[in-house]
């Protein structure tokens, strides 16, 4: 762990950081507040071991600006003043723990050890919450043709390494469950899997959320915040929509991959960060390269074990199984009917997984809570519709007729604001972005 240690005592905090480097810790030692509270400005530490009676800034000061600047630094205090009340006022401001001097260094180090557990099981535990949330959603792959086969025997041969992987297909196909089931199946289950839209980002906010970036760094950066690469520290990143990156943040990705190493926006400090990159992209990366538009190195860098997701239309076989899924993931008890199952085989799925999830849903709204019909299953080649008055009945319109009226009407009654536009059409904002 990375540890400053702050006494007034100068000898004292030499004998303490030497004990800890020598136990395997990258220490630094300051003899104020003052120093304390610059070097945490200039720096981030996994621990602060602080004296409690300094002047001017004593030890409960420093607890307080190391929570300030980071909640995540643990804080132990010592003081050769200890009373309970001190102790507790240490914890209630939220010290992990406290020593009275004077203190066996071994001691120092088994309180250490103690903390080092408690970070990591909580690391794992975010782990675990953020998978559970997403669970629903992303469950093992259905279906049993063989070209799905295949992407599971590429996963089940990449996932005990630590190659980078360019997962490839078309939108909505499935490339992020992949990358999931990548992550799962590896050493690095248990520690976070951290998702970055890469096309959801304007240049600038891409770039703080990746490196993160330091107090002052920019117009409302208000304190400290580590990147998402940093967050995923011994687990995965999964990079979506790769191909959309601009060249800046290509230089700056493929030098992190290069190295394991960053500086946040602002800061000075390298940071090493090991965490695993698993890109995807529906683009053609090897003639986005041709046209100089991505780097050739980057390229190599992330397609170390590409990885071909095949379109839901290439797999016909696993469509049932698949609708059955997403029905019962949507709380449809009844077995799908049979005319219902041929309606959705006959169809080409350019919009793949992700466009059968959205007309199982609309479908499924439209039954009302009665058994989903033919009826119900709106696909985009010809749509019944409500004819206006004085249009005899039966008139057909175009989907792209059909949905931009639609889209006219959330809007209107949005007053034009999209997030409510997509809310009231039950899509995502990125989806109504694309069909607008």
């Amino acid at each position: 762990m990375k540890i400053l240690i702050v006494d007034d005592e100068a000898s004292f905090g030499k004998l303490v950081a030497a004990h800890l480097t020598d136990a395997g810790h990258s220490t630094t030692a300051v003899t104020s507040g003052n120093a304390a509270i610059r070097a945490l400005s200039e720096s981030s530490f996994d621990v602060v071991v602080t004296d409690l009676r300094m002047m001017p800034i004593d030890g409960m000061e420093v607890l307080v600006r190391v929570k300030e600047l980071n909640p995540n630094t643990e804080v132990v205090m010592m003081t050769a003043y200890g009373t309970v009340e001190k102790a507790v006022e240490a914890m209630r401001r939220g010290a992990a723990d406290f020593l009275t001097k004077p203190f066996p260094l071994d001691e120092l180090l088994l309180r250490l050890e103690r903390i080092e557990e408690k970070r990591a099981l909580r690391q794992e535990n975010q782990a675990l919450k953020q998978e559970l949330a997403t669970s629903d959603r992303f469950q093992e792959m259905v279906g049993t043709s063989p070209a799905l086969d295949r992407v599971r025997e590429l996963v089940a041969k990449v996932a005990s390494s630590d190659a980078s992987v360019l997962v490839l297909g078309e939108s909505g196909v499935g490339k992020e469950l992949v990358a999931r089931l990548i992550h799962r199946s590896s050493p690095r289950a248990a520690r976070p899997f951290v998702v970055v839209h890469a096309a959801a980002l304007p240049e600038t906010l891409l770039e703080s959320e990746l490196f993160g970036y330091e107090k002052g760094a920019f117009t409302g950066a208000a304190s400290r915040k580590p990147g998402r690469l940093e967050s995923a520290a011994g687990g995965t990143v999964f990079l979506d929509e790769i191909g959309d990156i601009t060249p800046a943040i290509q230089v700056k990705l493929l030098r992190f991959m290069q190295e394991k190493t960053l500086v946040r926006l602002g800061g000075s400090e390298t940071i090493g960060v090991d965490c695993r990159i698993i890109a995807a992209t529906n683009r053609d990366l090897q003639d986005e390269v041709r046209k100089n538009r991505f780097r050739e190195d980057l390229y190599y860098r992330l397609a170390v074990f590409p990885i071909q997701v095949p379109a839901l239309r290439e797999r016909k076989s696993d469509l049932e199984p698949l609708a059955r899924h997403i029905l019962q993931r949507l709380g449809y008890a009844p077995e799908p009917a049979p005319e219902v199952l041929r309606c959705l085989k006959d169809y080409e799925w350019p919009g793949n997984i992700r466009e059968l999830e959205n007309v199982l849903e609309r479908a499924m709204i439209l039954a009302a809570g009665e058994e989903v019909q033919v009826q119900h299953i709106q696909l985009p080649e010809v749509v019944l519709v409500q004819p206006p008055s004085g249009v005899r009945k039966g008139a057909q319109k175009s989907l792209l007729d059909v949905e931009k009226e639609m889209l006219e009407s959330a809007l209107r009654r949005a007053g034009g604001n999209k997030s409510k536009a997509a809310k009231i059409l039950g899509i995502t904002r990125r989806m109504l972005y694309t069909k607008l």
